[in-house]
């Protein structure tokens, strides 16, 4: 089959095997089942010859006695390597995907935060659904299907040979014109095979967005905008299923055709040789259920190469995501608890190459213990300022510094081990409360511990009125709560990781006045001994931050406490009277 496939394609799969070798004695016994399947077939059609002369024609009765019991004996064996092989190739199979998966999975948890800004959930979820289903047919399958058949021509015509040279000769000169066709049908089908996966990711985008956006699609009335979009995308889907289905059924259809002109002149060289005597009516009949014999495993060969394809494809898409990057960490000093000096030092920043610079010559330290709050119009760059600080991002020109070394120099864990977040978009997993507030390595806090964050974040303020309290179920994204209770659990998680420095973006944005003040003396309470960075449009929240800076597209228009960004009467001021007014 190698020699059917292009050379990219023999790579991938190449690749693709050597997720197979660490399970190659289960499959020796595969092919061991294989092979004795094949041999169980072709021993089957073989014995037809002495059927027909010796128990039919010659009524030979010793061989009416022994053949009933080699047929008993035939079907048997032939059940017992049919179990193993699919035993067998079923459990290497499975294997193969869940080795795979867990790659293509650990994958995602080191990539960069530019790679999943630029690419589709849709798609991206696909690959570990439907593109992992299409390996795992290509591994079981294509594989059972490929190995056996080839194993059982090759048997059948043994057979055949055995019976008539002459006539296997004849039977010869149809194998180079299939090859020929399933080598051509391949390109077609890894083609169409890549574009089905394309639209299966549109498929699973335009799902996903509705099942998470459902309010809006509800309450803007998206439903026919949202049908055409999904009939749009599934009518591409259809469309490369169905040129697929096309190419596989006109393959067949030609294979067919060859092989029935080839029985036809089989047919007309048989009589002649009968007549001529050298064909009797067994080996006439063995000869020709042998050739009927190859007939299926072709046919299969010609339909499995889709199949082949698919996987070929769908592995090429794993592979493709395993071979992106991962996140720049060629740092290799540690820091214990650092005292949380940051300076941003002459930093710009832009998200690529081609696109304008969001952040430019930004100077700006934060003393340990102190707070910088940094504000601005949307679209300034406060976040993305921010988010250099754990690199998130790498910065272009300058550089970060905490506590005087360059950021590049510690290792990411070691970075991030010292910096608490608490987003606007809060995430949180379907899971408890509980497990939510001790996330990843806070698992390692007492329930005490957790039990003091919980409260100082204002938590216990509404699990106390639930009957399963902190092991309350949060649902998907958290959609069970309200958004100021999913605020508060994300606050809580940055309280009991009780980190150096902190990052608020817009932290009590979606909490009402009263949970707002109650939250702000809890974060007062942290923000003591700590370095504070605060992203906030409620100007009211920031007045106390020790430093103040005021970007605009990227640059630092003004700085200051907020007396005496008032008194300059700047941006900042007429931001503040602004929003005064508007309360």
């Amino acid at each position: 089959m190698t020699n059917r496939i292009d050379p990219r394609a023999r790579i991938i799969y190449r690749r693709l095997w050597r997720y197979v070798v660490p399970y190659k004695l289960v499959a020796v016994v595969a092919v061991v089942g294989m092979a004795s399947t094949a041999l169980i077939e072709a021993s089957l059609v073989y014995l037809l010859e002495p059927l027909m002369d010796e128990a039919l024609v010659a009524q030979n009765l010793e061989t009416v006695r022994w053949m009933p019991i080699a047929f008993i004996a035939i079907f048997v064996a032939r059940g017992v390597s049919g179990f193993a092989t699919e035993l067998s190739l079923g459990w290497i199979g499975r294997n193969v995907i869940s080795s795979l998966r867990r790659d293509v999975f650990r994958k995602f948890l080191t990539l960069p935060a530019r790679f999943f800004e630029s690419h589709s959930t849709g798609p991206l979820l696909s690959r570990l659904t439907y593109n992992v289903e299409m390996v795992a047919e290509s591994v079981t399958n294509v594989v059972t299907i490929a190995v056996r058949d080839v194993l059982t021509v090759i048997a059948a015509f043994s057979v055949m040979l055995l019976q008539s040279p002459k006539l296997t000769q004849f039977v010869a000169i149809l194998i180079p014109i299939i090859a020929l066709l399933v080598r051509v049908m391949g390109i077609a089908f890894r083609r169409y095979s890549g574009r089905i996966q394309d639209s299966v990711g549109e498929v699973t985008q335009v799902t996903e967005e509705i099942v998470t956006g459902n309010r809006v699609v509800k309450i803007f009335g998206g439903y026919e905008y949202e049908k055409d979009r999904l009939d749009e995308v599934d009518e591409r889907n259809k469309g490369q299923n169905l040129k697929l289905i096309r190419v596989r059924s006109m393959g067949v259809a030609v294979t067919q055709s060859i092989f029935g002109l080839g029985m036809a002149g089989v047919i007309y060289m048989a009589g002649r040789e009968s007549v001529a005597g050298n064909l009797s009516p067994g080996e006439f009949i063995s000869f020709f259920s042998a050739m009927m014999l190859m007939l299926q495993p072709v046919r299969r060969i010609t339909n499995v190469n889709a199949t082949l394809q698919r996987g070929v494809a769908a592995a090429d898409s794993l592979f493709s995501v395993m071979d992106e990057p991962e996140e720049i960490d060629t740092g290799t000093e540690t820091i214990g608890r650092a005292r949380g000096i940051v300076e941003f030092r002459n930093v710009s920043f832009s998200y690529g190459h081609d696109t304008e610079t969001v952040l430019e010559d930004i100077s700006v330290t934060v003393e340990p213990g102190h707070t910088l709050a940094i504000v601005g119009q949307s679209g300034g760059g406060k976040s993305t300022l921010v988010g250099l600080l754990p690199r998130f991002y790498d910065v272009d020109d300058g550089e970060i510094l905490l506590d005087g070394k360059p950021i590049r120099d510690y290792t990411l864990k070691s970075l991030r081990d010292n910096i608490s977040l608490v987003s606007q978009d809060v995430i949180l997993f379907d899971d408890t409360i509980a497990n939510n507030l001790a996330y990843g390595e806070l698992r390692q806090h007492s329930t005490e511990e957790l039990m003091q964050a919980a409260e100082a974040a204002h938590v216990l303020d509404f699990t106390n009125d639930m009957p399963d309290g902190l092991e309350t179920m949060v649902g998907d994204r958290g959609v069970l709560l309200s958004g100021g209770q999913r605020q508060r659990i994300a606050i809580g998680r940055a309280l009991l990781k009780n980190a150096p420095v902190l990052i608020l973006d817009e932290a009590t944005s979606s909490l009402d006045t009263r949970s707002e003040r109650r939250i702000q003396e809890a974060l007062n309470e942290l923000m003591k001994n700590r370095t504070t960075l605060v992203i906030a449009h409620r100007l009211s929240t920031v007045e106390r931050a020790d430093h103040i800076i005021v970007l605009d597209s990227g640059r630092i228009v003004e700085a200051g406490s907020h007396q005496e960004l008032l008194a300059r009467d700047g941006q900042y001021a007429a931001l503040y009277h602004m929003q005064f007014t508007e309360e």
